[in-house]
């Protein structure tokens, strides 16, 4: 390995972590004004890591080394790495006596936008604390969407880019990246002020609706409250939640598009119409399930299967409801709906849409080979031509998607957990959806029972899951280090 490139790699980290310092003295303001001693925490922890940081940075500063893949595989790895631990730092410190283990998969969740928690009695903690996670996956959402649009495509293991639709401008909506960036930006606060002001206007207070809305546009699922949407009772409330959490699932280029240049266009692409299409029959079967099976009226069944739903398959994390209390359809709906995720490009986890589009065609086209063998087929995305290193790349992902589940949930049931609790756990990981299935994780618990080694893997499932799996294990490979 360059020692450039590790220079580099820390020089770069330690900026960022230098931003995410700053950071902290917002709690740590909102602290202070409500009266709470644990502002102190905010900001002894803001001072120690900026300071360490801006050694760091100092240390390490040079000419950057020019962008190659390797350079990209270690960043990307080594940024989220330092986030997770820089986040984990004010919550260890803090009154409410977190082991490390359990402050850092808290981190980790909010900045992965998973959404899982181990913190019970949100109701009673400091603001600043709430604020923190709040702020948490707000960073990570932007994180998500930057790694997505620009760095995964170049390293070709996500994104959109992976299919070079450079002719209808969907994954390079501007010339300039700055201004895609301020575009991206301008788009992302938008949202977050929308969201946030309509939650205000449907009854949430302001500091609910504030913490809730940036949760919701990162679609993140860490709430105020341990009842999380339930606790407010307003069918507006989940309406306005499952529209925005809906609208972040999709592309942000395509809604960059829609918003500043009024390319209605945009939104043809397929992986659009897919996510809508799983996320509404899926929603419209669960309504109609707990209309007919549980006598709930048809206008409210269909609230709450909309809001839940979408709040999984956007990975968003949130419930208003146990929905494993509604009968076993919906706890199986629930199950494969972790699995799904939004939209290439966006703050949701899953598999994503887009891959769901790819497999279907080169399924399509090799059972047309085997009627006629000698004629040729095309694996087409739209209007563009898959090429045989994108499918290979699908397959490969959803494959190892499948293998770590696997792995991971022997590795909980090795750590004595039941199978229910033990998959539902290793999938809503990998998938950065928030709750999982069963009496200990579902919507109505959480993961503040969990052992400490536990916790790690989870950990280490949602980095894997949030960073597209090959790019984390591309590191475990001995070619990735050689000169």
């Amino acid at each position: 390995m360059n020692a450039s490139l590790l220079r580099s790699t820390i020089y770069i980290s330690a900026l960022c972590g230098l931003y995410l310092s700053v950071a902290m003295f917002l709690p740590a303001i909102v602290d202070l004004y409500n009266g709470h001693d644990d502002w102190q925490v905010f900001a002894m922890s803001g001072v120690m890591v900026g300071g360490f940081c801006a050694a760091a940075a100092l240390a390490t500063r040079g000419p950057p080394p020019v962008f190659n893949k390797r350079f990209g595989f270690l960043l990307v790895n080594v940024l989220w790495l330092v986030f997770s631990i820089v986040g984990a730092i004010p919550l260890f410190l803090a009154e409410y006596n977190l082991s490390f283990a359990q402050a850092l998969f808290e981190s980790i969740s909010g900045i992965t936008t998973t959404g899982s928690t181990v913190i019970v009695g949100l109701d009673d903690l400091p603001p600043g604390i709430l604020l923190w996670r709040s702020l948490l996956c707000w960073l990570g959402g932007i994180g998500i969407v930057a790694l997505g649009l620009f760095v995964l495509p170049f390293l070709k293991v996500g994104g959109m880019s992976i299919f070079k639709l450079e002719s209808s401008e969907t994954d390079k909506p501007f010339a300039r990246l700055a201004s895609f960036t301020r575009a991206f930006l301008a788009v992302y606060v938008a949202l977050t002020i929308a969201c946030a002001i309509a939650y205000d206007l449907a009854g949430m207070s302001h500091f609910d609706a504030v913490n809730h809305a940036m949760t919701t546009i990162a679609t993140a699922g860490f709430s105020t409250h341990d009842a999380s949407f339930a606790f407010f009772g307003s069918n507006t409330i989940l309406v306005i939640g499952a529209i925005f959490l809906a609208i972040c699932s999709l592309p942000f280029s395509v809604l960059i598009l829609l918003a500043v240049r009024n390319r209605l266009d945009a939104a043809r692409d397929p992986q659009i119409l897919v996510f809508l299409g799983y996320l509404c029959g899926i929603s419209i079967a669960l309504a109609v399930y707990q209309h007919l099976r549980n006598g709930v009226e048809m206008s409210n069944a269909l609230i709450h299967a909309f809001f839940n739903m979408t709040s999984i398959v956007s990975t968003g994390g949130f419930a208003s409801d146990d929905y494993t209390q509604w009968g076993p359809f919906a706890v199986l709906l629930a199950f494969f709906a972790t699995f799904a995720g939004g939209c290439s490009g966006s703050t949701a986890g899953g598999i994503k849409a887009y891959r769901f589009v790819v497999i279907f065609n080169v399924v399509r086209a090799g059972l047309s080979r085997l009627v006629y063998p000698n004629a040729m087929y095309t694996v087409r995305y739209g209007r563009v031509t898959v090429d045989a290193e994108t499918q290979r790349g699908v397959f490969l992902f959803v494959s190892l998607y499948i293998f770590l589940w696997v792995v991971g949930s022997i590795g909980m049931t090795l750590l004595g957990y039941d199978i229910l609790t033990a998959t539902s756990s290793a999938i809503t990981a990998l998938s950065n959806v928030g709750p999982g299935i069963g009496p200990i994780i579902g919507p109505a618990g959480n993961f503040s029972t969990i052992s400490d080694p536990a916790l790690c893997l989870l950990s280490l499932m949602m980095l894997l899951g949030r960073l597209e799996v090959l790019t984390v294990l591309v590191l475990l490979t001995p070619v990735f280090w050689r000169h």
